[in-house]
């Protein structure tokens, strides 16, 4: 009578998220099994049909994966050939550069039994040597000679056009 919240016989309402009576779940259940026929069938189907896209998925997936891996040991393979030849042109290329004449200037000629101090004593005293014979500015033509200017030879991703046209010019005019 005073206008609270109080509801039918004395109780108050409850908030559910489901059914709170046992007998109300049933009674759902009771309803799912009583539709219709046309319903029934079509959720056959789907289950069905999504039973046999789940087995198509799995295949493809499978296939994908085997693929995938037939792939990615041919690209490895590709990858150790690519590595051993540049390995094998590497120490061409470093013989060459170590029987070049102003080898020993630069300061990489050296015997394997030499120590790296030895090694680093020597190159310091032939910079020293060169530096004091050398007219102003053949610094750049000796870096010059250890650069490759010829751009369809050099196979870097990057492009180096700008770097080799100022170490040209540094070649031609030095600081």
């Amino acid at each position: 009578p005073g206008g609270g919240a109080a509801a039918e016989g004395g109780r108050l309402p409850q908030e559910s998220n489901g059914p709170t009576d046992a007998y109300a779940a049933i009674a759902k259940a009771d309803r799912l099994t009583q539709e219709p026929e046309s319903i029934r069938k079509w959720r056959e189907e789907q289950k069905k049909r999504l039973e046999e896209l789940d087995a198509a998925s799995k295949v493809t997936e499978q296939e994908w994966r085997e693929k995938a891996k037939k792939d990615l040991e041919e690209w490895n393979l590709r990858q150790n050939e690519q590595m051993e030849k540049n390995r094998a042109n590497n120490r061409i290329a470093d013989k060459a550069f170590y029987q070049q004449p102003d080898a020993d200037v630069i300061g990489y000629v050296g015997c394997a039994a030499d120590s790296p101090q030895h090694l680093r004593r020597a190159s310091e005293e032939a910079f020293l040597k060169e530096s004091k014979e050398e007219s102003p500015g053949s610094e750049w033509e000796k870096v010059a000679q250890l650069c490759d200017f010829n751009p369809k030879s050099s196979k870097q991703s990057k492009d180096v056009s700008r770097m080799r046209s100022v170490l040209i010019s540094l070649k031609q005019t030095p600081l």
